[in-house]
């Protein structure tokens, strides 16, 4: 068991998030730096898919009520357990009663812990995700809390020695395909969203990043008809700031799309901090589909040198 001695401001479980369910508005959620999440499962040889603890900012303190080996990974908090500092992307074991405090992050905004077995949670279609939104899945469909108790699943294997592997880094720069009604937007404004800087504003959650910066103008106002969105749509509200949606976004709007963030590059916003900028890159379709192979094939050279170092 794991007992949560402080929440931290925003921490709940997530997995790679539900697919398939838009069309009755049923959001994904899930892990918003899945190569972290990911990361964190396989150190500890579990699924990749499987559940973690999502740590928002930190300052969060988890006391292990058996032994277990766990890996943390993600934002670099300088975490201890039992005083004995905790270095991101490494997995280590704790004995019963110990103590994992992760403080505020130099670096990074979100941080994910794993346990070997995973955690014990009802599926939920499909997933074990935590939809806040609608307050199902994850640990009663809402962020921990002080004091909640948190069951493991009996582990698959068992470890030799700490091991640890090279993240997979985020920066401030996400590639983006131009979206649906790119075209509709004035040249003035078209080319401030490729050559300008956005900053994050502290308007941000789960739901989406609001940014800061060119105003950007449509051509014409035309009412558009509700559609479709999903994680990584960049959309401009009258105001003309962009919003980036986030893995727990609805999954319909009427805001002109200006682009879409390519899937493998969502990463990088769940590890951007408010006002620190970011920058869009112009994207093709065939590039996308090149970058999330090849990120793919990193996740697989983890798995391997993992696996060779149990």
């Amino acid at each position: 068991m794991l007992t949560v001695i402080k929440a931290g401001l925003a921490t709940s479980l997530q997995d790679q998030g539900r697919f398939g369910l838009a069309q009755f508005g049923v959001g994904r959620c899930g892990a918003l730096d899945l190569p972290a999440m990911q990361t964190a499962n396989l150190l500890v040889a579990n699924p990749r898919e499987s559940a973690v603890i999502e740590i928002t900012q930190g300052n969060a303190v988890f006391q292990f009520e058996r032994d277990c080996w766990f890996a943390l990974t993600g934002a670099e908090c300088q975490s201890t357990l039992s005083g004995q500092a905790v270095v991101t992307g490494w997995r280590y074991h704790a004995r019963a009663g110990e103590c994992l405090r992760l403080h505020s992050p130099i670096r990074g905004m979100r941080s994910y812990l794993a346990v070997s077995g995973g955690f014990n949670l009802p599926t939920v279609m499909g997933s074990q995700s935590t939809d806040l939104n609608a307050g199902f899945g994850g640990f009663q469909g809402r962020f921990l809390q002080n004091g909640d108790v948190l069951t493991f699943n009996d582990p698959s294997r068992t470890f030799k020695r700490s091991v640890g592997v090279r993240q997979i880094l985020w920066g401030n720069r996400v590639r983006v395909i131009p979206g649906p009604e790119f075209k509709q937007f004035s040249r003035d404004s078209q080319l401030a969203f490729w050559r300008t800087g956005w900053t994050v504003t502290t308007q941000s959650n789960r739901m989406g990043h609001r940014l800061q910066g060119r105003v950007l103008k449509l051509t014409h106002h035309q009412e558009l008809l509700s559609h479709g969105v999903l994680p990584g749509t960049i959309q401009v509200p009258p105001s003309g700031q962009p919003v980036v949606l986030l893995a727990d976004a609805q999954t319909t709007g009427g805001y002109a799309r200006i682009g879409q963030v390519i899937d493998c590059d969502l990463y990088h916003l769940a590890q951007l901090r408010p006002r620190e900028p970011l920058h869009f890159i112009y994207c093709t379709l065939e590039q996308a589909k090149i970058a999330a192979r090849a990120q793919q094939q990193v996740l697989t050279m983890i798995e391997w040198g993992v696996t060779r170092n149990q």
